[in-house]
């Protein structure tokens, strides 16, 4: 069977590493399996939902190399939803309540001082024909719950409750006892939808056969699979993966905007994909260097059932790593685009340093722009000038001047080249000078052991 997968974000926010790693997780599991990877947008939450969101979105999946079979977004199928609600209310599914918050919540604590649990009675199901109209003639506006399959041929709970039961890919077989939950509101008052009962439709619509989603799903998954059901379908594949928690003071949140991914997007694609992939699972987390690759990798019985912690400055370790076996090719059109010259030969003699790409243009105005050296030896560097080879300089320039200074001098070890980095770079630490040194040049190389700015 052809698995098609989707990943349904809410245009509410910003995409942040914690659904990113669900749309991750789907889309893999989509292109290992030869499946379909559908875009869905569930924007039933008008107030919230904004365009600028949605397009965000695109954009940061695109960025990642995300290609998508299909888009969709929920404000288009209202029709749709309606339909299905007429055939839930047709079997007796889907029944009119009519009372307002306060009276449920007054409810709620009397079932709570009583010792009961604060489950909805279904007191709705017991009101007459003449009863509804009244409340209908007072101006009361229905909300519609779904009945649970929980219930008597009365319409009471039965003694021994559902249980719903399903074999999920990552946490095994799980159960959801539907009479500890109360009726789902499936329609609110103002006739809007609730995502319970959108993404089920959906899914039937669409033909999902696979739905990865975050473990705080699964009480959901249970109510689900009973509409899926209802309306007459199969349920589909489930997999809960754990939650990531964020490090220190960061908030995994798509509003806070701590962990958005456009915040992070001076890092390269692949190494943010393996690590949300990757991070959680018995896998080692390493960046691989293509999707294709990714999706060979992911065995979702790999994935822990305990929380995963999200590092930022990890993943920036993993982007360095990326970047540290990153070839020249792969890379020559963005250095050029950010004013980086030096080609191949400057890029494999940075490319070690770099944690973002960006940090090669900082040493390639170390190469080739203006630097205020750093004189720690007046006399030294004066020595050290007079014995500078002549060009055309290669890498085995470095070695033989350093060679010839360490003679002249008597020093060694850090006290030969520690002020010679100075001096050349102005910094105490980077790329190997062997590399640097020809790239400079002799005009620089000069000037800089004299002081000059240059």
């Amino acid at each position: 069977m052809t698995p098609h997968l989707r990943f349904a974000p809410s245009p509410t926010g910003y995409l942040h590493f914690g659904n990113l790693r669900t749309a991750v997780l789907n889309y893999l599991f989509a292109r290992r399996y030869g499946g379909t990877f559908l875009l869905r947008l569930d924007d039933t939450d008008q107030e919230r939902s904004t365009e600028a969101f949605a397009h965000q979105i695109r954009e940061d999946l695109a960025w990642l190399g995300f290609t998508w079979d299909r888009e969709a977004r929920q404000s288009d199928r209202t029709d749709r939803y309606t339909a299905a609600a007429e055939q839930l209310k047709a079997a007796g599914r889907l029944y009119a309540c009519f009372e307002t918050p306060d009276e449920l919540e007054r409810r709620r604590k009397r079932q709570l001082a009583s010792g009961r649990p604060p489950i909805y009675d279904r007191a709705a199901l017991k009101l007459t024909s003449e009863e509804r109209a009244k409340l209908t003639a007072e101006g009361r506006a229905p909300h519609w719950r779904f009945r649970l399959d929980n219930a008597g041929p009365g319409g009471g709970l039965q003694p021994e409750h559902t249980n719903v039961a399903w074999d999920d890919l990552i946490r095994g077989t799980q159960t959801v006892d539907l009479g500890s939950l109360s009726d789902p509101v499936l329609i609110r008052a103002d006739g809007t939808f609730l995502y319970t009962f959108t993404s089920v439709v959906d899914d039937i619509d669409f033909g999902i056969t696979h739905i990865i989603r975050g473990e705080d799903h699964v009480t959901n998954t249970g109510v689900q699979v009973d509409l899926f059901r209802a309306l007459g379908a199969t349920p589909p594949s489930f997999a809960h993966h754990a939650l990531l928690t964020a490090s220190g003071d960061l908030k995994m949140s798509k509003r806070s905007g701590d962990m958005a991914l456009m915040g992070s997007r001076d890092l390269e694609p692949m190494a943010v994909a393996s690590y949300v992939a990757l991070i959680g699972t018995s896998d080692a987390i390493e960046p691989l260097r293509s999707m294709a690759q990714l999706a060979e990798r992911l065995d979702l019985s790999h994935v822990s059932t305990s929380a995963a912690r999200f590092d930022l400055q990890e993943l920036r370790a993993l982007n360095a790593r990326f970047l540290h076996a990153t070839p020249f090719a792969e890379v020559a059109e963005r250095l050029i685009a950010m004013g980086v010259g030096g080609g191949e030969a400057f890029w494999l003699a940075v490319r070690g340093n770099v944690t973002v790409l960006a940090d090669a243009k900082e040493w390639w105005d170390v190469v080739g722009g203006e630097i205020s050296p750093v004189v720690e030896d007046v006399g030294f560097l004066a020595t050290a000038a007079e014995l500078l080879p002549a060009e055309p300089w290669t890498d085995a320039t470095w070695g033989e001047w350093t060679g010839a200074v360490k003679t002249a001098t008597g020093a060694k070890g850090r006290a030969l080249f520690h002020p010679l980095r100075l001096a050349l770079t102005a910094r105490d630490s980077g790329p190997e000078l062997k590399a640097l040194l020809p790239l400079i040049g002799r005009e620089k190389v000069l000037a800089r052991l004299s002081g000059q700015t240059a």
